[in-house]
């Protein structure tokens, strides 16, 4: 395995040819390989220029990442609705896992928001609303990375099938990593337990998918887990995935 101090160290970023090339080379060798070993290239490859994203439903990615690449970035976006649970979660994963925990926020406060687009946008326009507390923000905080690595699965969406281990990102010119990719909830829920993982305690009162508190909604047992979020809307995704 590699080594995560042998991780490149150049400040300056690599051209968007040269990352499709890494894309195009290594998305098909580690297709297969285990979640720690893709974690680990991407340190070794992208250095500082490369960060993970958790939204804290679990702490499993970070967890993984602090194992193979201890002090690595952990880019959380607080919406300004979350969730007391959401952030008690966040300040959990920074006082127990090896990792530097990075907190971002929307150019506007909730309050700002509401003077310029009318009170509760969430309910008025919920795309936009994304796109201001969500989109935004998350594209300007990865500009100083190459690559970044998201807790995406193939198994939570139809929409999320073919998210591929290693892609790329053409909206954000960037690698997109997602090493729990190929993992099933199964795989989730046993990692957890053997490792002692954090996890939001939302999730074991009925919210298996957990956003901003406006916008998510209990799942009763055996529904879709991610039918709470934005209930009767008919929206799926924030747009970060998109």
């Amino acid at each position: 395995m590699l080594a995560f101090n042998n991780r490149a160290t150049e400040t300056a970023g690599r051209s968007p040819e040269e990352l499709r090339e890494l894309v195009s080379h290594w998305g098909a060798e580690l297709e297969l390989a285990p979640a720690e070993h893709i974690i680990e290239w991407a340190a070794a490859t992208f250095g500082e220029r490369f960060c993970i994203t958790s939204s804290m439903a679990d702490a499993v990615l970070a967890h993984l990442a602090a194992k193979v690449a201890p002090g690595i970035d952990v880019v959380f976006l607080d919406t300004g609705y979350h969730f007391v649970e959401t952030i008690g979660t966040r300040d959990a994963v920074a006082a127990t896992l090896d990792v530097n925990l990075v907190t971002i926020t929307p150019e506007q406060s909730v309050a700002e928001q509401d003077a310029a687009y009318g009170k509760d946008l969430f309910r008025t326009d919920p795309d936009r609303c994304c796109a201001l507390r969500k989109v935004a923000p998350l594209a300007a905080s990865l500009e100083g990375y190459d690559a970044w690595a998201t807790g995406l699965r193939r198994a939570e969406t139809a929409n999320r099938v073919i998210a591929p281990v290693i892609g790329w990102d053409a909206k954000k010119g960037k690698v997109k990593v997602s090493p729990l990719a190929r993992w099933s909830d199964e795989q989730v829920e046993r990692y957890i337990a053997e490792n002692g993982v954090l996890v939001n305690p939302l999730t074991y009162d009925g919210y298996p998918s957990i956003g901003c508190a406006p916008c998510t909604r209990r799942v009763a047992p055996g529904d879709d887990p991610r039918s709470g979020r934005w209930a009767g809307t008919g929206k799926t995704e924030c747009g970060i995935h998109t």
